[in-house]
């Protein structure tokens, strides 16, 4: 990558919101933009299992632009998965449609977390060959790069797949913390490795996705779970690249997870921009929060909400707009290239 693009992509709007910096409009992207909304990947993934799709470089670099193409968003996020460091690490993991990551060997006890591996570099070598791809083609767009949080990975390695009550999780937790914590600590330092072959590859940016953690009250997150985002989130702090820091269900947590060492927090829908700031804190951006079902909604309604959010993010140093959560299957992909444009062109003249 030569200088000019590298100075062109940290002088990005996604990259100078994500750093409280003016931008020419608020940058946009949405989670799970690429994938199972659009059809032109739905054909691309016909008859090809989704790690069997990860591990194709030619295949994630055509599925991550597609959305960039179609949109015209502001940042492109690798197509992966935040199982994909624990099945390089020899977790027998495989991701069921219609259900999600199914574990064979669910981890309850000590002997367990040893059979936990070290993740090497060269374990994930298809993901850095990827983003090499990727950022080639993207040009003087970013692109993204993303880790599960430990907590919902430790959750998916304990119950052996999603789960609604996190009860094997919790009684973990509770009933033998020393396991609970080896546990983390292991995939802290695999999510660590992972999110630093994709910085060294060239990415712009980097998510941490801690989908489940609303699932916990803010003094066990703190006990349990905070040290461990902090482990992975400080340890980037010097990687030259913007860190975002993303769960659900967690506006009692807010406060709590901008402490983690993230420059950006994502909010789910639930909880409005602003109230999220003064949870926050003043020093840090925000990334959301339009609810994904409003895109389901008549364009009058649409239209709205997201100049509410657009709005309410102006009470942070930096906004970049995304959805509470992923892009429902069902949304019809020009509603998503309809609100790009809306968004651009309302936030003109916010900052800077």
């Amino acid at each position: 990558m030569g200088a000019m693009t590298t100075k062109t992509l940290t002088d990005s709007a996604l990259v100078r919101a994500a750093r409280g910096q003016d931008v020419p409009h608020t940058p946009v992207w949405f989670m799970r933009q690429a994938g199972r909304s659009l059809p032109e990947y739905r054909e691309l993934r016909a008859g090809i299992g989704m790690l069997d799709t990860i591990r194709r470089p030619d295949l994630v670099a055509e599925i991550t632009l597609q959305p960039v193409r179609r949109h015209g968003v502001d940042a492109g996020i690798l197509f992966s998965d935040i199982v994909v460091p624990l099945a390089a690490a020899g977790v027998d993991v495989d991701i069921v449609a219609g259900t999600g990551p199914v574990v064979a060997e669910p981890i309850r006890a000590a002997q367990d977390v040893a059979r936990l591996r070290r993740l090497e570099p060269v374990d994930v070598s298809y993901v850095d060959e990827a983003v090499r791809l990727t950022v080639a083609e993207l040009g003087d767009t970013p692109l993204i790069g993303f880790a599960g949080a430990p907590f919902t990975l430790a959750s998916y390695l304990v119950e052996g797949g999603p789960s609604r009550n996190h009860a094997k999780t919790k009684a973990l937790m509770y009933g033998d913390p020393e396991t609970w914590h080896a546990l983390c600590a292991r995939l802290a330092e695999n999510a660590l490795t992972f999110l630093r072959v994709q910085i060294d590859a060239g990415v712009s940016a980097v998510q941490l996705f801690d989908s489940w953690v609303g699932a916990l009250s803010e003094a066990d997150y703190r006990r349990f779970v905070l040290p461990h985002s902090t482990a992975v989130l400080s340890a980037l702090a010097d990687a030259g690249v913007p860190r975002i820091h993303f769960g659900v269900h967690s506006g009692e947590l807010l406060g709590a997870m901008g402490e983690a060492g993230a420059d950006v927090v994502g909010v789910d829908w639930r909880t409005p921009l602003d109230v999220a700031t003064g949870r926050i804190g003043p020093d840090k951006a925000v990334q959301g929060n339009l609810d994904p079902c409003v895109l389901l909604a008549p364009w009058e309604v649409i239209e709205v909400e997201v100049r509410r959010v657009l709005d309410q993010g102006r009470a942070a140093p930096g906004h970049i707009f995304n959805l509470g959560h992923g892009v429902l299957p069902e949304i019809d992909p020009a509603v998503l290239t309809r609100v790009t444009e809306l968004v651009h062109e309302h936030s003109v003249g916010f900052r800077g």
